[in-house]
């Protein structure tokens, strides 16, 4: 039976029945094609098309399967030759070939005879290869990439895995078995399996090929987890060399879950995924210990896992100190009133803008106002795993706005308690009567106060414009408002505000000005300190990390932004004048649909007074280029609750982990 099925293959043979296929592996990050996997199909005239599974066996046992090898290897080498594209092949060698010590010689004499420049061959072992000889195993995979070719080791994860072939072979390239990837969007362990190959291949520097991806879950799920190639029926089913060539020019989306136009990658930035996972550590830590803000993350157990230097400069311990303790026994003077968030937050709930009054640790007379946030930090099953914290000082802001307020109060009360200085006028603007209390101020008597006299107080620089502004309004016969400055008997100069209304007869005409004159200079103070405060504010503003846009309810005119945004934007966001403009620059959600005018995070915050949660977006430029950014809305109220604006965050986003779907 044997010699009979011996028989059958070698007249196969003879008559050119075994033929190449390919399939694409592709990129996942950009989309393109990185090389084609050649495998064998046997072209039977009276069963069709017989897959391996059915032949290669059968091959193995009757010593045929050099033959069969060389057949279709010399093929593809013939194919490659007629294409213009170049790529890699990529073969798979049996088991029993990887013990022939001639392999390597074999392989390299077909490539000189069909012009196969030797470089852009990958042959592909299966573990079950190196576990009779391993020592004869590495010779010949010496061999091979002595030639120039690349190795491959195939199914990674199934049968007889080993970390020590990994080690002991000079293996380029690691195929993590389909049977993983299939499985890894419904099940966890699957998924937690093909991370782990996935950084164990970039620990040791290889590149990481998903097998049997079908779905765009899939590949988005690869990509995300660092996966550099993917191969399956997504990308393209094994094909006839008829069929190759169109292939190779078919045009496929960098991202593989956005079904729109294909984006150029930047190649300007490597990916955050590039770097070992070493590198990675340290690209963290130094973005974590460099924010200007406190940053940690707190477990489920309410231990300190991480904290930057920032914040345990705040609770005055240093950051080793931290690590492993509860937040009970590193702050317990505001363990409680903490516990409660990071209890909600550990419930999935984001937390923003919480103001805590605590005790500086550095003076016990002295406290400190912070504002913190709490973010559920989640896993890749989305099971919430702990709490990142985020904590800035608003001592000084608060002290700032305590003091306005202050001001505010104490000028208030001057108006109500202190007697204003009343004065009647003529219906052409001459003094009639002024309160003694003017003589008291100024020094001037009544009679050198009357008509026009009252100007020998005004400082010289104000004179000319107060006359004009009262005369014009004494001609339109509507309210006066001015201010001046006064010279009083303390020889300063004394802010003064000047308030007058017109009394009219039945026929309209004005018989007499009534008005009033008080002292402003604690008011001039108050405006001069809120000036310099917000000063300060803005210039907070203009040093923070992040893009931040201030608008005015209801239009949503933008009133105030700082040189970051700015910055991200490519443009001065003071042209909006009105909420329609913010879609002016096209911006996408994450499921590929455009970004309206009132869906951008600014707009619900002014509309709807929504506070909202960190929102990516793919924001493009002018140019048409693009980046993705994470949004941030929040309503400004005054005091009775009424939505006066909104201030929104902007800050880019690095690392290539957040996809359109």
């Amino acid at each position: 039976m044997t010699r009979r099925r011996r028989l059958d293959l070698s007249s196969a043979l003879a008559r050119g029945e075994f033929v190449p296929y390919f399939q694409p592996l592709v990129d996942l990050r950009t989309g393109q094609l990185r090389s084609c996997e050649v495998l064998a199909r046997w072209l039977q005239p009276t069963k069709g098309l017989v897959l391996p599974d059915d032949f290669i066996p059968l091959a193995e046992e009757t010593g045929l399967i050099g033959a069969l090898f060389e057949s279709v290897l010399s093929q593809a080498f013939k194919t490659y030759a007629e294409l213009s594209t170049p790529f890699i092949l990529s073969v798979n060698i049996s088991p029993i070939q990887f013990r022939d010590c001639s392999l390597a010689e074999r392989i390299s004499r077909l490539a000189e005879q069909h012009q196969f420049p030797i470089g852009q061959l990958k042959i592909e072992i299966t573990e079950s290869a190196l576990l009779e000889n391993l020592a004869e195993a590495q010779c010949i995979a010496a061999k091979l990439k002595l030639l120039g070719m690349k190795l491959s080791l195939d199914d990674f994860g199934t049968g007889y895995s080993s970390l020590a072939h990994l080690q002991a072979l000079p293996f380029d390239e690691l195929k993590i078995d389909k049977s993983f990837v299939s499985s890894m969007c419904s099940r966890r362990e699957s998924m937690k399996i093909v991370a782990a190959v996935v950084g164990l291949g970039r620990s040791l520097g290889l590149t990481t090929v998903g097998e049997g991806v079908e779905e765009v879950e899939q590949a988005d799920m690869l990509r995300h987890l660092g996966c550099e190639v993917g191969q399956g029926w997504l990308y393209g089913r094994p094909m006839p060399k008829e069929a190759l060539s169109a292939m190779l020019g078919v045009e496929r989306p960098a991202l593989a879950g956005w079904g729109g136009a294909s984006s150029e990658p930047d190649y300007n930035f490597p990916s955050f995924l590039e770097a070992l996972p070493g590198a990675r550590h340290a690209q963290l830590q130094a973005i974590y210990d460099g924010s200007p803000v406190g940053l940690c993350f707190i477990h489920r157990n309410l231990r300190y896992v991480s904290i930057n230097q920032r914040l345990a400069q705040m609770n005055g311990i240093s950051a080793k100190a931290h690590l492993g303790r509860t937040v009970y026994e590193m702050v317990p003077a505001i363990a409680d009133a903490i516990v409660p968030y990071l209890t909600r937050a550990l419930g999935g709930e984001a937390i923003t803008g919480v103001e805590l009054e605590r005790r500086d640790h550095s003076s016990r007379a002295k406290s400190a106002t912070m504002l913190t946030t709490y973010q559920p930090a989640r896993d890749e099953n989305d099971d919430v795993i702990g709490v990142s914290v985020t904590v800035v000082d608003i001592s000084d802001r608060k002290a700032t706005e305590r003091a306005l307020a202050e001001s505010e109060d104490h000028f208030r009360h001057m108006v109500e308690l202190n007697p204003q200085i009343p004065y009647t006028m003529e219906p052409n603007g001459l003094i009639l009567d002024m309160s003694p209390r003017w003589a008291e101020l100024t020094g001037l008597s009544f009679e050198e106060t009357r008509g026009r006299g009252w100007l020998r107080a005004v400082h010289p620089e104000d004179a000319s414009g107060l006359v004009n502004s009262c005369l014009a309004s004494i001609w339109a016969g509507e309210a006066i408002d001015v201010e001046f400055r006064a010279l009083g008997c303390d020889k300063v100069w004394h802010w003064m505000r000047s308030r007058a209304a017109p009394r009219k007869d039945l026929s309209g005409a004005i018989v007499r000005w009534y008005g009033s004159v008080e002292l402003i200079d604690d008011q001039k103070r108050a405006q001069e300190q809120l000036w310099a405060s917000q000063m300060r504010l803005q210039s907070i503003i203009d040093t923070l990390a992040v893009g931040v846009v201030i608008a005015e309810a209801p239009s949503g005119r933008i009133v105030s932004r700082n040189p970051k945004a700015e910055s991200i934007l490519r443009q001065d966001p003071l042209e909006f004048e009105e909420i329609g403009d913010y879609s002016k620059r096209i911006a996408y959600h994450r499921n590929g649909h455009k970004l309206e005018s009132a869906d951008f995070p600014l707009a619900r915050a002014i509309q709807q007074g929504e506070v909202t949660d960190a929102e990516h977006v793919y924001y493009t430029h002018g140019s048409g280029a693009g980046k993705w950014l994470s949004l941030t809305g929040a309503p400004l109220k005054d005091k009775d609750g009424t939505i006066v604006g909104a201030v929104a965050t902007i800050q880019e986003i690095t690392d290539e982990t957040s996809t359109i779907c």
